[in-house]
């Protein structure tokens, strides 16, 4: 372990300054361009601090950054766990449809509210801890229903088949709500679909982070478990370890971690599926007390890159985050599925 982490220490010597850098100079870039010095020391609390630059980046600029970071984190985790417990290479919380269970949820939970009280703000009624109380539910649901049929079907690849075509249902039922939801209820949920970094908000935030933070310690307090996993639950057994208990703790952190960043992100791709595989290429350890802390800051560098990107620096245009995680993904998946010719192993 101690020799992992001592490997490992150029990866992390590179890491760690690329996320801070980052996360400052996403700290800078958007409509209105400030300079490194005017956010450094706006950032370490200077007195010269603009009113203006003070308004931006803590109400507008920090909290997106934060949701960027934690986003990042908690998909990557997700992805990694589900790639563990699964022995798939490509599985992740929107492959598997757990994104897609948490989607589900949201829209049961805020189309409803729209149904019976006319239409108002995504959040403002339905309240943060209720939208993300039912992302919880929706995706670990869905976590369920496919480790219910991977522990009958052996078959890898015919699991992850069926998550998808379990996605696509999941999305017709959403599709269906909203047909029947009203027009102020209809045109927010869209929105949010197309996946956001900037929409939350301080108070969001303050449910948003301890959720992930909490994913990501029982992500921790099952490495162990996810260890074993690696060489198969028959094997897992055998070192005398309680399957039980392994597949909640499992459960609960990717429900959690995928369902909290959905609820308050929208469905957000392909991040939880190549972080893993770029973690394992540029760290070597197949430790998952050296995998998780290295795909939280992987992820959450990745996410940062994909707002930058997002913003189309100079132009005063914003695209959806979704579009460009899917852009950044997708060359990656295929670069992993043509890797991987034998589909059942990581």
């Amino acid at each position: 372990m101690t020799s992992d982490y001592k490997k490992n220490l150029p990866a992390y010597a590179v890491l760690i300054p690329a996320l801070l850098v980052f996360f400052v100079l996403d700290l800078m870039v958007g409509s209105v361009h400030f300079s490194w010095s005017r956010t450094l020391g706006c950032l370490l609390g200077n007195g010269d601090c603009d009113p203006q630059l003070a308004t931006i980046l803590f109400k507008f600029r920090l909290p997106k950054a934060l949701t960027a970071l934690a986003a990042g984190a908690a998909l990557s985790v997700a992805g990694l766990q589900m790639q563990t417990l699964f022995r798939n290479p490509i599985a992740g919380p929107d492959i598997l449809g757990i994104s897609s269970g948490s989607t589900l949820g949201v829209a049961l939970f805020v189309l409803s509210f729209g149904w019976f009280f006319g239409g108002t703000t995504l959040f403002s009624l339905a309240g943060s801890w209720g939208i993300v109380l039912a992302a919880w539910l929706g995706a670990g649901a869905m976590m369920l229903v496919i480790v219910l049929i991977a522990s009958r079907l052996k078959d890898l690849m015919t699991v992850l088949i069926l998550g998808l075509l379990i996605s696509s249902a999941l999305f017709s039922v959403v599709n269906l709500l909203q047909y029947f939801s009203n027009e102020s209820s209809l045109k927010l949920f869209i929105i949010w679909t197309m996946g956001s970094l900037s929409s939350t908000t301080g108070d969001q935030l303050m449910v948003l982070v301890p959720s992930v933070v909490a994913g990501l310690l029982l992500s921790l307090f099952s490495a162990k478990f996810l260890d074993a996993f690696l060489l198969g639950e028959r094997y897992a057994r055998s070192m005398g370890m309680n399957i039980k208990v392994a597949y909640i703790l499992v459960f609960a952190s990717t429900s959690v971690l995928a369902g909290s960043v959905t609820a308050f992100c929208g469905p957000i791709g392909f991040i939880g599926i190549i972080v893993p595989h770029l973690v394992r290429k540029f760290f070597g350890s197949p430790l998952h007390l050296n995998m998780i802390p290295a795909s939280i800051l992987s992820g959450g560098l990745l996410m940062l890159i994909a707002d930058l990107l997002s913003q189309l620096p100079g132009s005063g245009s914003t695209l959806p985050v979704n579009s460009v995680t899917a852009l950044l993904g997708i060359p990656i998946v295929i670069w992993i599925i043509f890797r991987n010719k034998k589909m059942g192993a990581i």
